[in-house]
C-alpha cells in the first residue's frame, strides 16, 4: 500500500461527511396564526408612549428603595436561579446533539500476546487513529436532532425571561403590599387614639350622668374593635414581609426612612400596542412558540428512520509484530455498514405518529399561550380603564366623611346630639381611609400588571446565579 493511502482514505471520509445533511425531511416551519382579536379592549385606557417591552425596570421604577430590594431579588432568588441552570443544563444538551453531527477521532495503542498453536508466544501491536460508527447524516435524522435541541435551548432561555419578568413584577407588588400595609398600620393607630380620646370623654360624661351607661360600652366597644385592627394590621404588615423576603432570597435590608409611602408612589402609563406586535414578543409566547419549532423538528428524525442508515468506521496507522518495528509499517482499515428497516413490526410508523401527534399538541399549546397573555393583556387594561375612577371617587367620600365626623364630634362635646351619631362617623371614616388605601394599592399593583403583562420588566443585563 502506498504511503499516500491514508491520506486518500482521510479525504474520502471528509467528503463523505460533507454530503450529510444534504436531505431534510422535517416539515417546513410555519407559524400559526395568532387566534386572538386584532385589538386589545380597553386599549384606550392607556396613552399612547413607551412601549413596555423597551423599558427595562430600572427605568419604569423610579423608587429608589424598590429597585435596590428587586436587584437583591435578582441576584437571590432561587426560582430564577434554577431557570439559569436549566439553561446550563440544555446547552449542554445541545452540545451532545452538535456533537453527533461530526466524526469522534480517537488515538489508540494496542498491544496483544497470546499463544499459538504450536505453543509460541505471538505478539501484535498497533498504533494510530480511528473513527467508529460515525454516521452519514444523508437523510438529516442527526441535523433534526441537533435543530430540536437548539429550539429547546430557545425555549429554556425564554423560560428564564419569563421567571424574570414575574418576579420583578411580583417583587414590586410586594413592596407596594408592604407600603399599604404601613399606611394601614399608621391609620389604624390614629384611630386607635381618636376613639380613645372619646371613650375618656365619654367615661367623663358618665361619672357626671351626662351620658348612659350604653354610651359607655358603645364607647370601649369602638375603641377594642381598633385595637383589633390594629393587631391585624400588624400581623399583615409581617406576613407581606416574610413573602418579599421570600421573593429577595435573603433578608430585607432596612429600608429609608419615608421610603415607600404609598400616597407618593406613582407609576408611568405604557403603551399597549397591538396583540399581533405585543404577544409575539412575550417571553412565554416566543417560549411556546419554540417548543412547536422542536417539535416540528422532531417529525423530521422520525421521518429519517424510514431510510437507509449508513455508518463509517476508519483507522490509520501503524501496525507489527514486534514493539520495536511500531512505527516502520503503515496499516488501515476503512468500512462501511449500510442498514435498511425492512420489518420493525410497524415501531418506525408508531415513532413517526408520536412525533406528529406531539406536534399538533405543541401547536395548541401555542395557541392557549397566545389566548391566555391576550387575556392577562385585557385584565389588566380592564382595571386600568376603571381604578382612577375608582379612586377618585373614594377620595371624594373620605373628604366628605371626615367632615361629616368633625360635624358629630362638636355636636356631641357640646351635647347637640347622641354618641351614637359620632361612633357610627368614626367607623364609617375609618372604613372609608381603609378603602383609599386599599385602592391606592389596587391602583399601583394593575399599574405593574399592565408593565408585565405588555412585556416589561426584562432588564438586558443577566442576572446573578
Amino acid at each position: 500500500m502506498k504511503p499516500s493511502t491514508p491520506l486518500k482514505t482521510s479525504t474520502a471520509l471528509l467528503a463523505a461527511a460533507a454530503l450529510a445533511g444534504c436531505m431534510q425531511l422535517a416539515p417546513r416551519y410555519e407559524r400559526p396564526a395568532a387566534p386572538v382579536p386584532a385589538t386589545f379592549p380597553n386599549a384606550t385606557s392607556v396613552p399612547s408612549g413607551a412601549a413596555a417591552a423597551d423599558l427595562t425596570w430600572q427605568d419604569y421604577f423610579a423608587d429608589p428603595a424598590l429597585r435596590g430590594v428587586i436587584e437583591l431579588a435578582l441576584k437571590n432568588n432561587r426560582d430564577l436561579r434554577i431557570a439559569v441552570l436549566n439553561i446550563d443544563s440544555v446547552r449542554a444538551q445541545y452540545e451532545l446533539r452538535r456533537a453527533d453531527q461530526l466524526p469522534t477521532v480517537a488515538a489508540g495503542l494496542t498491544a496483544n500476546r497470546q499463544t499459538s498453536d504450536s505453543g509460541n508466544v505471538v505478539g501484535s501491536y498497533t498504533a494510530g487513529l480511528s473513527v467508529a460508527a460515525y454516521e452519514l447524516d444523508l437523510f438529516g435524522r442527526v441535523r433534526s436532532l441537533t435543530d430540536t435541541a437548539a429550539a429547546q435551548l430557545l425555549s429554556t432561555e425564554e423560560a428564564r425571561k419569563a421567571v424574570q419578568i414575574s418576579l420583578v413584577a411580583s417583587v414590586a407588588n410586594q413592596y407596594l403590599a408592604l407600603a399599604a400595609d404601613d399606611e394601614l398600620l399608621n391609620l389604624t393607630e390614629r384611630t386607635l387614639a381618636t376613639r380613645e380620646d372619646s371613650l375618656r370623654l365619654t367615661q367623663l360624661r358618665f361619672d357626671n350622668g351626662a351620658a348612659s351607661e350604653l354610651d359607655l360600652r358603645q364607647a370601649q366597644t369602638q375603641v377594642e374593635a381598633a385595637r383589633v385592627a390594629l393587631a391585624q394590621a400588624r400581623r399583615q404588615r409581617e406576613l407581606d414581609r416574610n413573602a418579599l423576603a421570600l421573593l429577595v432570597g435573603q433578608a430585607l435590608p432596612e429600608l429609608p426612612s419615608g421610603a415607600g409611602r404609598i400616597d407618593a408612589m406613582t407609576l408611568a402609563d405604557v403603551s399597549a400596542g397591538v396583540p399581533s406586535e405585543v404577544l409575539l414578543g412575550r417571553p412565554d409566547v416566543r417560549q411556546a412558540e419554540q417548543q412547536l419549532v422542536a417539535a416540528n423538528a422532531n417529525i423530521g428524525a422520525a421521518r429519517a428512520a424510514f431510510w437507509p442508515r449508513i455508518t463509517l468506521t476508519a483507522s490509520a496507522g501503524t501496525a507489527s509484530a514486534q514493539l520495536s518495528n511500531l512505527f516502520k509499517d503503515g496499516a488501515w482499515t476503512f468500512a462501511t455498514q449500510l442498514l435498511q428497516p425492512i420489518f420493525d413490526a410497524g415501531r418506525n410508523r408508531a415513532n413517526l405518529a408520536v412525533a406528529e401527534a406531539q406536534r399538533d399538541i405543541a401547536v395548541a399549546q401555542y395557541e392557549r399561550a397566545i389566548q391566555a397573555a391576550f387575556r392577562d393583556v385585557a385584565d389588566a387594561l380592564a382595571g386600568r380603564a376603571t381604578l382612577d375612577d375608582q379612586l377618585h371617587s373614594t377620595r371624594a367620600q373620605a373628604d366628605a366623611e371626615q367632615a361629616r365626623y368633625n360635624l358629630s364630634d362638636l355636636r356631641y362635646r357640646n351635647g347637640v346630639s347622641s354618641s351614637l351619631e359620632l361612633l357610627d362617623a368614626q367607623r364609617a371614616l375609618f372604613a372609608v381611609q381603609q378603602a383609599v388605601v386599599q385602592t391606592q394599592l389596587a391602583l399601583l399593583q394593575n399599574r405593574v400588571a399592565v408593565y408585565r403583562a405588555l412585556g416589561g420588566g426584562y432588564a438586558s443585563t443577566s442576572s446573578s446565579r
